[in-house]
């Protein structure tokens, strides 16, 4: 089988010219600040769901994906449980049991009000010199949401205030032993651990591949910009569908790292149409968040087909093939989470991340949302 490779034909030249100017730019700058070695890759997603909806979304996250339960506990501030699976990204969920909600303001759209306090919060990502990260950072304007890193009973974290332009906040930790748990210094009360469903199928779904964040069109390049100012990532292509109105933009660290996709428009949603295309339609109901979290399979018609039986609803069947480098699926959201969860299988010899197809299928199929 011949590699195949991203396809991003149909780029408006200006627009992408822009980005790809200004991307160095900022790398340049992170550089000469003394940032580089300073971000390692995603360590963990922090998603925030009502209290009511904790364990569902524990139990949803255990029976449909690779990750199993490592830790749950109780403190003043919020109810925890980490699921984490060797050699991916851990997930920790979080019920908040007091204290204002820093994300408030990006959950009041019209769809997201029924769960108020509901999104993928916080993308975290590893740091060996915490301190030298923040102290760097904050001369850069960067503010983070405490004065100084939170002990946690193995490491240090601290986090960004919420973008403006995606609601999502970035966490930094630097860890000191190897337990790595998500546990405040404080006090806390030991839960009993979640058993994980002993279905064999759940060993092909592997690592937290990527996720993708919706942004509006105006402000696409400087969220990604912003991203690049924060991380070690780099842009890496982008993919536009005119049809839909849609950009999806890639950032990478490395091949075998976790990506970070960003989702918008081409152009912006301007109120006049009823139909600004799937991914502004989206924005409009739910505001700016992450929509999907993908997890890399090597099963993949064997997983679907299970999970389905399982109960798992999909917005549409398997998109692509072999011969085109990869398979991909989007199930409905979650009605715990709200995100609706990817699964994904590269097969040997792709070369690329996406291709357009597939980009312009799945797209497509998030128009009810």
């Amino acid at each position: 089988m011949s590699a195949k490779r991203n396809d991003i034909s149909g780029r408006p030249a200006g627009l992408e010219e822009d980005l790809l100017q200004a991307a160095p730019v900022m790398m340049d700058e992170r550089r000469d600040a003394g940032l580089e070695g300073l971000v390692g890759g995603l360590d963990a997603a922090i998603i925030t769901t009502e209290h009511d909806h904790f364990l569902p979304a524990a139990a949803e996250l255990l029976r449909y994906t690779g990750l199993s339960c490592t830790g749950m506990h109780t403190c003043r501030s919020a109810r925890f449980c980490t699921l984490s699976r060797t050699g991916s990204a851990s997930v920790v969920l979080q019920a908040r049991n007091q204290g204002a909600n820093p994300f408030s303001r990006f959950n009041s759209a019209p769809a997201a009000k029924r769960l108020r306090n509901t999104r993928l919060e916080t993308l975290v990502f590893s740091t060996p010199d915490i301190a030298g990260y923040v102290t760097i950072q904050r001369k850069r304007g960067v503010r983070f949401l405490t004065r100084e890193p939170i002990e946690l009973e193995d490491g240090l974290f601290i986090q960004t205030v919420p973008s403006r332009f995606t609601g999502n906040s970035l966490g930094f930790v630097e860890w000191h032993t190897e337990q790595r748990a998500y546990r405040p210094k404080e006090r806390a009360t030991e839960l009993p651990v979640l058993p994980k469903p002993s279905y064999a199928y759940l060993g092909s779904i592997g690592r937290l591949d990527h996720a993708a964040t919706r942004v509006r069109a105006q402000e696409r390049n400087a969220a990604i910009l912003e991203f690049l100012s924060l991380t070690n990532y780099h842009y890496a292509f982008s993919v536009y569908v005119r049809s839909l109105n849609s950009i999806t933009s890639v950032t990478r660290r490395g091949p075998e790292d976790f990506a970070m996709v960003f989702t918008s428009g081409i152009t912006p949603d301007t109120g006049a149409s009823a139909a600004p295309g799937p991914t502004e339609a989206f924005i409009r109901n739910y505001g700016t968040r992450v929509h999907h979290i993908a997890f890399h399979t090597d099963e993949i018609e064997q997983t679907v087909a299970t999970l389905g039986g399982d109960g798992l609803s999909y917005m549409l069947d398997l998109v692509g093939s072999p011969e085109e480098g990869l398979k991909q699926i989007f199930t409905k959201p979650s009605p715990h989470t709200m995100l609706v969860t990817e699964y994904i299988h590269r097969y040997g010899g792709f070369d690329g991340f996406f291709t357009k197809s597939n980009v312009e299928r799945l797209t497509a199929a998030t128009a009810g949302q």
